[in-house]
Order: C-alpha cells, then structure tokens, then sequence
C-alpha cells in the first residue's frame, strides 16, 4: 500500500470511530508501521478531523521528522511496538464502555473481561488490566511493555484500551469488539452469565491462532 493510501486508510477509519462515538473530542490515537517508521495521528487532534497531509511522521527511533507533532501518547505506542515485532499497527481509545470496566473495583485484572462471545476470544483473547499512572507519565510505557509480549491488547486502568494487530483494520476490529464487549459485561452486570467454557475458549484458540 502507497504512503498516500495509508494515510488516507487512517484518516478514514478514525473518522469512522469517532462518528460512530469511540472517539470523542481529542481523545484517542492511532498509529501504523511504515518502511521508514511509524505515521500517527497528532497531539490534539480529533479523530473526526484529520488531514492527512498533516499526520505525524517518525522515524525508526520514534523521533518526530514531518508533519504535526506527534500524540502525547506516542510512547504507549512505542512501547508496545517495542515487544510485538509482528505489529503493524496500534489503536487507543478512551472509548466509554471499556473504560467503564476499567474503573471496577472486582475484576480480574489478569484477565479483565470474561470470554462471552466467540469474536472477543478471536480478536481479543486475555486482556490484562494495566494499573494507573497518570496521563504522559513513562512509567505507563513500561508497564505497558511488559504485558505486550504476552498480550496484544491490554486494558489502562482508568484510562482506555490499547490494541495492537497485523493491520489497521485488525486493530480497529479487535478494539471495536473490546468494546462492544464490554458493553455486554456491563448490561449483563446484574444477571447470572454463561461464558464459553475453557474448552471452548482453547478450541477457538486452536482454530484461529493469534
């Protein structure tokens, strides 16, 4: 894919999430690896509103070299890339479900949300809860690094989820289904569930390996 149809692949799919209400105000980033680094969405932009043009380019070492600056949040990023070489690109959101199951006091934080359907197993498998730091703080980052060799998407605390996946579209899928689960999880709060059994989650991991 050319330099200008991934820019434009970004610009479409966070405008995408950002209409469909997984992104608001300035929240949220998105980056994909690129032969001569890492493209990102900038510092304080909306997701609804990129140009791409403008989107922030940084070289093999994370250094800004073109475009706007970078987000603020381009070393969550960075770390995760760091310990997943098979990447090819990572979603953040602060998306409101998911956060929401961030800031429960009784989950398992190994393992935040049960496997209740089939596609969360699939495209999201165990996601870990990351405790909180506060935003730009690089503890964060090491934190984060060290469950992304074991985990392609992990849960910030009080914070939003971070995925990573082969491609773009993976990664939005996989952060969209996150979501749509957690909403699940939420509704479901009050009731007795009936998650897919361990044997059924170690068949689907053995049919569609991550």
């Amino acid at each position: 894919m050319s330099d200008a149809k991934i820019r434009e692949d970004i610009v479409r799919r966070a405008a995408s999430l950002y209409n469909r209400g997984l992104s608001f105000g300035s929240s949220g980033n998105i980056s994909v690896r690129v032969d001569d680094g890492w493209l990102m969405t900038p510092t304080g932009s909306s997701m609804g509103d990129l140009d791409p043009a403008r989107l922030s380019l940084l070289d093999p070492e994370g250094r800004h070299i073109s475009g706007d600056a970078p987000t603020k949040e381009a070393f969550l990023h960075m770390a995760m890339y760091a310990k997943r070489s098979g990447a090819s690109a990572i979603v953040h959101l602060h998306s409101t479900h998911s956060v929401a199951v961030s800031c429960l006091k009784c989950i398992d934080q190994k393992d935040v949300l049960p496997p209740l359907t089939a596609y969360y197993v699939m495209r999201v498998g165990k996601l870990p809860l990351v405790p909180y730091f506060a935003p730009g703080d690089l503890e964060l980052a090491k934190a984060v690094g060290e469950m992304a060799s074991d985990h392609h998407a992990v849960l910030l605390a009080n914070h939003g989820p971070v995925v990573s996946a082969r491609s773009l579209s993976d990664a939005v899928y996989a952060t969209e289904e996150l979501e749509e689960t957690a909403k699940l999880f939420l509704a479901l709060q009050a009731m007795e569930t009936r998650p897919l059994t361990a044997d059924q989650v170690a068949d689907l991991q053995r049919r569609f390996p991550s």
